[in-house]
């Protein structure tokens, strides 16, 4: 009898250990992002946010492994599969560059990993039914500048961009809703993110005197044309997209960028938004951690997207880790899972959040404000 009690003894303290190495074994996230090459603007507040971020995610513990994709697609795509490889990650998130998380949303449905996308690409969810995007959409925000102009009677729209997908998609984006409101596209102007100049660009953009110009491009590179246009005297409005509001473009434009407008989430502007709106305790909270890290000089909209990437994960995480342990293939599909059907009016700092089965991105018309430089300054626009 005493020998049954040992053994029944020593077989209880085996089955907790295991239980207890199950419990301790952390949610490891894989971010994959710029922190060097010229998208390290974008890149560089994801970083920074994951290396602040709590280290609990839905009572687990987590771990986060970042790697710097260089803004190269072959480097981006190397980085993902040894994450995968080595560290064996729950999840990706990743890139801030629009072709690195096309090729990494491509890895992700091939391996069976949830992905987390931190560029704005167009999720469809029955052909990457792995991938879910956390910045808007270029529709959502696109919309927000063509329903501007529309107000002004504007008809006659110049267009440059990068000459990438990021370009391409902007492009595409604004001619459909610009022909349903009325609009001539009347150049598609290209340059590359590297580039120093685009006066070429900007004398044929004039040729056809254009009522406003839209620049499809993101971070500082996206002051360019205004300096161009500057230059030559335009006095026509001048829309961004949301992947240029950020300090940087204003220090790169100078007096050039002055009356700039974008659509932007409403994270950085958290003090500009009204009371009422639930996305602002979160925002300034999220803005709050970051300046106490690295001062508000540091300030970038971007860092938004990776705290919201935490929260979609906050709220996914404890929903998988009911039917599977992480670091196993059933983890990372009871993960997807969570983030398809339990994501349900997630408030982050950006939108609020809530995903489906043919939703992959989940956010409407209360995750963008319309922003302009005004003295300097991102001031939001009634």
């Amino acid at each position: 009898m005493r020998i049954t009690k040992i053994l029944c003894s020593v077989g209880a303290l085996a089955l907790t250990g295991v239980m207890a190495a199950a419990v301790a074994q952390p949610v490891t996230v894989g971010v994959v992002a710029s922190a060097t090459g010229s998208g390290a603007v974008l890149g560089i507040p994801y970083k920074n946010v994951f290396e602040i971020l709590p280290r609990t995610m839905g009572g687990q513990d987590v771990k986060y492994v970042f790697l710097d994709d260089t803004s190269d697609v072959t480097t981006g795509v190397k980085n993902a599969r040894k994450l995968l490889d080595e560290d064996k990650v729950d999840v990706l998130v990743g890139s801030n560059s629009v072709p690195v998380t096309m090729a990494i949303m491509q890895l992700a449905t091939e391996t069976g990993v949830p992905h987390l996308s931190l560029s704005p690409i167009e999720v469809d969810a029955a052909k990457a039914p792995w991938t879910f995007g956390v910045p808007q959409p270029i529709g959502l925000m696109m919309g927000e500048v063509v329903d501007d102009m529309k107000k002004r009677g504007i008809t006659q729209v110049a267009y440059i961009g990068f000459a990438d997908s990021w370009g391409d998609a902007v492009y595409r984006t604004l001619m459909d809703q610009g022909a349903k409101a009325g609009m001539t596209i009347t150049t598609n102007e290209r340059y590359q993110r590297n580039d120093t100049s685009v006066t070429t660009q900007v004398l044929k953009m004039m040729q056809g005197n254009p009522q406003a110009v839209v620049v499809g491009a993101s971070g500082a590179a996206g002051a360019l044309p205004h300096m161009a246009l500057n230059e030559r005297g335009y006095k026509g409005l001048v829309y961004n997209t949301h992947g240029s509001v950020s300090p940087d473009f204003i220090r790169i434009g100078g007096a050039a960028a002055e009356g700039a407008q974008a659509p932007a989430g409403p994270y950085l502007f958290a003090g500009q938004l009204p009371d009422s709106n639930p996305i602002k305790p979160v925002a300034a909270k999220a803005l709050a951690r970051y300046d106490e890290a690295y001062g508000a000089k540091a300030r970038s909209p971007f860092a938004g997207y990776a705290f919201d990437a935490y929260e979609l994960l906050n709220a996914a995480v404890p929903v998988a880790a009911k039917n599977a342990t992480p670091g196993t293939p059933q983890f990372r599909k009871a993960l997807r899972d969570a983030l398809e059907n339990d994501v349900k009016e997630v408030v982050g700092t950006m939108g609020i959040y809530t995903m489906s089965p043919t939703d992959h991105n989940g956010l409407d018309e209360r995750a963008r404000v319309r922003v302009k430089v005004e003295n300097g300054s991102w001031k939001v626009q009634q």
